[in-house]
């Protein structure tokens, strides 16, 4: 395991080849609580590059995977072509697509975060991958704080959830395919983050 700066990764990832029309698209997969958010907001930040969440792109639990199409459609495709993306975003507590449109331009590069990102489907037009882990235990105290509920409802759903991502990774061989994984629950500065070299089988 090693540290580097967000700085540092910004700067290769802005070497690499757009591979996505004009748009070097960057993938930040992982397992849910493993850290991609936070990991994301701050290698945007540095690099000034928007992000695009796959979670405001679900239509509620039960799209879990079969999203894809939707972001293809509103984000993918129009950035693929050299042209803005606009979507709504999914408001949970509303089980329903709204608010202000989120409009997202063809910027030298994009971060598509979320459970899946790097999918086999949309590996040859990554121009960069990463995969951020963390222990099991650690992800589940993540969920639930961040959701705010610990009922039986919502532990059933987050259970499934992982069940089915878990899956998800095994018969997609993400690890095998990422340029980066990055240990998610790894505490430090905010201006780096902890790599964890080279990726497992």
């Amino acid at each position: 395991m090693s540290s580097e700066t967000y700085a540092a990764l910004a700067g290769r990832i802005l070497a690499t080849e757009p591979r996505l029309g004009p748009v070097r698209l960057v993938a930040v997969d992982g397992p849910s609580g493993a850290g991609k958010s936070r990991f994301a907001e701050r290698l945007a930040k540095v690099a000034d590059i928007p992000v695009v969440h796959t979670d405001d792109l679900l239509d509620g639990w039960d799209d879990q995977f079969s999203f894809w199409e939707r972001l293809e459609e509103q984000v993918l495709n129009p950035l693929r072509h050299g042209r803005h993306a606009t979507y709504r975003r999914y408001l949970w507590h509303r089980a329903e697509f709204g608010g202000d449109p989120v409009i997202v331009e063809p910027a030298p590069a994009v971060l598509l975060e979320g459970v899946t990102a790097a999918r086999r489907v949309i590996r040859p037009e990554l121009s960069f991958s990463v995969l951020v882990t963390a222990p099991p235990e650690l992800r589940w105290r993540r969920a639930l704080a961040r959701d705010g509920r610990d009922d039986v409802a919502f532990r059933a759903y987050l259970e499934r959830w992982r069940v089915n991502e878990d899956e998800h990774f095994e018969s997609d061989a993400t690890a095998a395919h990422v340029d980066l994984l990055v240990d998610g629950a790894a505490e430090g500065p905010e201006d780096r983050y902890e790599r964890l070299w080279p990726v497992p089988d």
